[in-house]
């Protein structure tokens, strides 16, 4: 596996840890991990995989809270639907993170790599 391939698949066992009700942000995931100045590449990991039930990419937003992956989405309201069907609220069209933003912490560092570590040996 690549080290691109490995990121991605990194990103995408985050992205299934945002809790329904919670945001995270591209910045946030990146620095979680390890790769600080990579919120960019979680995007393109995002964007291979909008499409995917099983992933909620439409729980990462950017920085402001901005919905800045609408576009990739069937329509450019679909994103913002799925999250009011969560119950997340915005002011304006910015999400409101003092509410909804979800920081993971260092425990998950361990379900993931369990995670891995069963899905290799599977």
């Amino acid at each position: 596996m690549d080290n691109t391939t490995d990121f991605y698949s990194r990103v995408y066992e985050l992205v299934r840890c945002i809790p329904v009700g919670k945001v995270t942000t591209y910045g946030i995931i990146a620095e979680f991990l390890g790769s600080k100045g990579s919120s960019r590449m979680v995007g393109w990991a995002l964007n291979a995989v909008i499409d995917r039930n099983d992933i909620p990419c439409h729980r990462v937003v950017n920085r402001l809270g901005e919905l800045s992956g609408k576009m990739h989405f069937d329509h450019p309201q679909q994103m913002k639907e799925r999250l009011l069907e969560e119950h997340i609220t915005f002011i304006g069209e910015t999400v409101d993170l003092s509410k909804h933003l979800w920081k993971p912490d260092d425990s998950l560092n361990d379900i993931i790599k369990y995670r891995e570590t069963y899905e290799n040996n599977t």
